[in-house]
């Protein structure tokens, strides 16, 4: 992974799925049902490295990612945070400036502290030849989660507050970056070797916007993180991006570029491969449905990105009705990939 990641092409690619670690698995439904909510699940350690080693013991992936949620982000800053069974997150909406002074970084760390204890146990847990990769929501996704109190079809508060107050949604976002700059250099500190930036609805914004509110922030964060951390791996993943990926690999500074499902696999060896390594981006619908229309999605990708410095990776996360076994045989395909004859 790191080596990947460092522009070498491997033999095989590394592998690593977004959510590897979920409901799908159903030692993971078992210890959801004794452990209360699911943020009880994130801020207990035993419970977050548990679940995080579940899906490498099954497949042995090339990277453990933290189990843990964006949303801690804002929750430790004060903003109040619940998970609804089948509605997803609810949050006290932010809508102003005279909002935000509800936030407080007092006790930004002190409230991270049970996610960091869990980086630092994992990486004492996880085998020698495995990654651990920490993770932050980007700040406008989270502002998005922020300001409309939960997900969003239309994102029209938080756009609304951007378009027509920039100044005051600017004070929310460079609050944003610092805090989430800090969030990922203290789990780094506590053995995170690579570190992704998750921008779920980056695709929500026009071109100008996308520049303002996703390049702009996530260069800053790169830059605060490499001046503390300058060995360590930025990824980027800003999904729904379309034809806004290139500008985003060309201004955000990130390392290595997550490609979500959309992204056709030529253009983007074309593209973006040739300036730095490429993730991605096997369409999390294909895994849950198995068999041949599995197996040539993901001979379709590695294909076309295999030759170059790559990851494999999904263009989105696990599903939660995806068959275990699925799994399994994607780990195959791709670890059997050099001697595909």
């Amino acid at each position: 992974m790191l080596a990947a990641l460092a522009g070498e092409v491997r033999q095989r690619p590394p592998f690593w799925l977004m959510r590897q670690a979920g409901r799908y698995l159903p030692e993971y439904r078992e210890l959801r049902a004794k452990a209360g909510s699911f943020l009880d699940m994130c801020y207990n350690p035993d419970h977050a490295v548990e679940v995080t080693l579940q899906p490498l013991r099954r497949y042995d992936m090339d990277a453990a990612i933290l189990f843990s949620d964006i949303l801690v982000v804002p929750h430790a800053l004060g903003q109040p945070l619940a998970f609804q069974e089948g509605e997803g997150p609810k949050l006290d909406p932010v809508r102003n400036v005279e909002d935000l002074k509800r936030l407080s970084r007092d006790r930004f760390h002190e409230r991270l502290e049970p996610v960091y204890e869990t980086v630092r146990r994992l990486s004492r847990a996880i085998p020698a030849h495995t990654t651990l990769i920490g993770f932050a929501g980007a700040p406008w996704t989270i502002a998005c989660y922020m300001v409309e109190g939960a997900g969003s079809k239309e994102y029209a508060h938080v756009k609304r507050w951007a378009y027509g107050d920039p100044a005051g949604f600017g004070a929310l976002m460079d609050l944003l970056v610092e805090v989430t700059a800090d969030y990922l250099c203290t789990q780094i500190e506590a053995g995170a070797e690579v570190v992704q930036l998750f921008d779920s609805w980056a695709g929500v914004l026009p071109a100008g916007e996308f520049r303002r509110w996703v390049i702009e922030p996530t260069r800053r964060i790169v830059d605060l993180v490499k001046a503390r951390h300058p060995s360590i791996p930025v990824i980027g993943f800003p999904r729904g991006a379309g034809l806004s990926y290139e500008a985003y690999v060309a201004g955000s500074g990130v390392d290595a570029v997550g490609l979500d499902t959309t992204v056709p696999v030529a253009w983007a060896a074309g593209n973006l491969q040739s300036r730095l390594p490429v993730q991605g981006n096997l369409d999390p619908i294909m895994l849950a449905a198995g068999g041949e229309a599995l197996r040539s999605a993901a001979w379709e990708i590695l294909e076309a990105l295999a030759g170059k410095p790559f990851v494999f990776n999904l263009g989105h996360g696990v599903i939660q009705t995806t068959p275990p076994e699925h799994v399994a045989e994607l780990a195959r395909l791709i670890k059997d990939w050099p001697n595909r004859g």
